[in-house]
């Protein structure tokens, strides 16, 4: 990404703020390339619905990679920045583990795009997100976040030993995600669990038990 400086755009002739300008097109690019992948998505399309231009966004993003990765290392930050609000280490670890599990489940359920781009990049198998070293730390941070809290659980003998927190994040991340992600084909062959709303493939208080009773004694 550029420098932020003041840029006077032709489309609209007057001079934008470059970090609202950038967040605006990660905004669109989001859905773009959650909704198309990276192979569909349109440059062209990201520009007109952000009144910029191409050039604008290669300026800022480098190219369509560039700016598919940046999409991705937002969509990251702003859930592990969300995560990190949840003061987990202020509460009892059973009360800590519920809440980590409610609010995978509500940023699932109510942020579609990004089980749509983690599809995509699993389509590309994870090359890009490999690219990224601020992913990859995003993530240690969150196993080490699910570490405290179990190795907190097992000195207060309410959970049981002999679990890696990459399995109890793995297994959070395994109902939350499926909710969404096969929420459609879920629908078609089960018919009473379509919904035209958020995704209900699974129940969030199932999903809290499953869990529970997976780590707990």
């Amino acid at each position: 990404m550029k420098d932020s400086i003041p840029v006077v755009t032709k489309e609209n002739g007057r001079t934008n703020d470059p970090a609202r300008t950038m967040a605006e097109i990660l905004t669109v690019a989001t859905h773009e390339f959650a909704d198309k992948g990276l192979t569909g998505a349109r440059i062209d399309e990201i520009a007109a619905a952000t009144r910029t231009s191409k050039r604008m966004i290669y300026y800022y993003f480098g190219s369509k990679d560039g700016l598919y990765l940046a999409v991705l290392e937002e969509a990251y930050r702003r859930m592990r920045a969300i995560e990190s609000d949840l003061h987990l280490d202020d509460l009892p670890p059973l009360e800590a583990l519920v809440r980590l599990v409610e609010f995978t489940y509500d940023h699932h359920r109510d942020n579609e795009d990004f089980i749509r781009l983690v599809m995509n990049e699993n389509i590309q198998r994870g090359d890009y997100l490999r690219q990224s070293t601020s992913i990859q730390q995003l993530n240690q941070n969150a196993i080490q976040s699910v570490r405290a809290v179990y190795d907190r659980g097992i000195a207060q003998g309410v959970f049981r030993p002999g679990l890696d927190p990459v399995d109890i994040h793995s297994a959070i991340s395994a109902f939350t995600f499926f909710n969404v992600s096969n929420r459609h084909t879920f629908g078609v062959i089960f018919q009473d669990r379509v919904s035209q709303g958020k995704a209900q493939t699974l129940k969030r208080e199932h999903v809290v038990e499953l869990i529970l009773r997976f780590v707990s004694h």
